[in-house]
């Protein structure tokens, strides 16, 4: 299968330039091991049983190789981040070590030793635009900093939308058909809920699949939602009593395993009355998962706007943080008692912020730019900055900048980084 260009491959390469090792982390088959593979010189994985026992034997011995060493599934002996450690320390120099990893060990503690020696790669499945879904004239980072826009006519279909979330940014689809990728991600599915959630739990405290399955459908069903995980407890029980402390225990399994994504609540200094909101929105890793875990193919997802509106919105946040994470930016979104919401924040080192609306349809453009400005004239700027752009992001329609200065942009138009 032919390697295609991702968003971190530059950013991959400048890191080890800096730092005496990279940890790549991101969800299971979102491309990591290839990614590094690009500029790794020697490898060593240990999920694979010759390499596992030269790793219980002696993890300086697996350190052992051309140099940059791709330690892959390095969770699998975390001992082996302190052996790191110590090497980066007695060799002193730069790009000796990448590690990969799809779930975050249980004492992540050491974690934090790693300062001045680790730099930190988030991956996540690939954005519509590596994908080649995305193909239009203007750029995620220009258009969010700076506001740079071309003019661009974007018409996809419902249709056409559905079909690219239900097949999501998975190297392993590039050339797969709707079949096939829900195949592939029911497959992938059950793998979670089976085995890899019991694999990185506590022994003592075994994960029933079937309540990790039915907390899968749950949290599709209420993904781009502030659901509680009470509401998630009602939806997952049945005719069993579970309750949000067990659901809690399972989300936080599925983090672990990068699969579920929240978004907190931005909180920003505000003139309104209004009390602001607190809970995290749901999502996905990649929309896709919740197409999956509910059996919906193309069809079904583009003959319920409503829902195929949800994974969009899901879509579009997944992707710019993909696209903008290792930036240093950091995401969340604004809810108050009033009802009055915006569903990304997106601030960047510096101070500068935006806001941005997402909507399936163009025709929704004029009610979101006048909620989003309704929004910025709350902003108490004695203590907190206005934001530098006001954006909606819609399915279709044209990308333009409107008199009021809100900048509306289809999705399939932001075409590069």
């Amino acid at each position: 299968m032919r390697y295609v260009n991702r968003f971190s491959d530059a950013q991959l390469v400048s890191r080890l330039k800096s730092a005496g090792a990279v940890l790549i982390r991101g969800v299971k088959a979102c491309g990591k091991t290839e990614t590094a593979k690009q500029v790794a010189k020697s490898s060593i994985n240990f999920l694979l049983e010759a390499d596992a026992r030269i790793a219980q034997f002696s993890l300086e011995q697996a350190l052992q190789g051309e140099k940059p060493r791709l330690i892959d599934e390095w969770q699998e002996f975390p001992k082996v981040w302190d052996s790191v450690k110590v090497s980066v320390d007695n060799l002193k120099e730069k790009g000796l070590y990448i590690l990969t990893g799809s779930a975050t060990p249980r004492d992540d503690a050491r974690m934090h030793s790693g300062v001045g020696r680790f730099s930190i790669l988030q991956m996540y499945p690939m954005t519509w635009a590596e994908r080649g879904f995305a193909q239009g004239k203007n750029s995620f980072t220009e258009v969010l900093t700076t506001g740079q826009l071309e003019f661009e006519d974007v018409n996809p279909t419902p249709a056409e939308i559905a079909e690219k979330i239900v097949i999501g940014g998975w190297p392993d689809l590039l050339s797969a058909s709707q079949n096939e990728a829900m195949q592939f991600l029911q497959d992938y599915i059950s793998l979670i809920c089976e085995t890899d959630i019991n694999r990185i739990s506590d022994n003592s405290r075994r994960r029933d699949p079937v309540k990790v399955r039915r907390l899968f459908e749950s949290f599709a069903r209420n993904i781009s939602t502030e659901a509680s995980n009470s509401t998630l407890a009602k939806d997952v029980s049945g005719d069993q009593n579970i309750g949000p402390e067990t659901v809690a225990e399972y989300l936080d399994a599925l983090q672990r395993l990068m699969i579920v994504d929240y978004l907190p609540a931005f909180k920003p200094h505000i003139t309104s009355r209004y009390a602001l909101r607190s809970t995290p929105v749901k999502h996905f890793v990649d929309a896709s998962l919740a197409a999956a875990a509910l059996y919906l193919d193309v069809d079904k997802l583009a003959s319920d706007p409503f829902y195929l509106g949800l994974l969009f919105e899901s879509c579009v946040v997944q992707n710019i943080k993909a696209a903008l994470i290792n930036s240093g930016a950091i995401f969340s979104h604004y809810r108050d008692s009033a009802g009055r919401e915006v569903d990304l924040i997106v601030e960047f080192p510096g101070g500068e912020w935006c806001a941005i609306e997402i909507k399936l349809g163009f025709g929704q453009a004029d009610e979101a730019a006048a909620g989003l400005l309704a929004f910025a004239g709350t902003i108490d700027e004695r203590h907190t900055p206005k934001p530098s752009r006001l954006l909606v992001i819609t399915g279709n329609g044209f990308a333009h900048q409107r008199k009021d200065g809100v900048i509306v942009v289809p999705f399939e138009s932001l075409g590069r980084l």
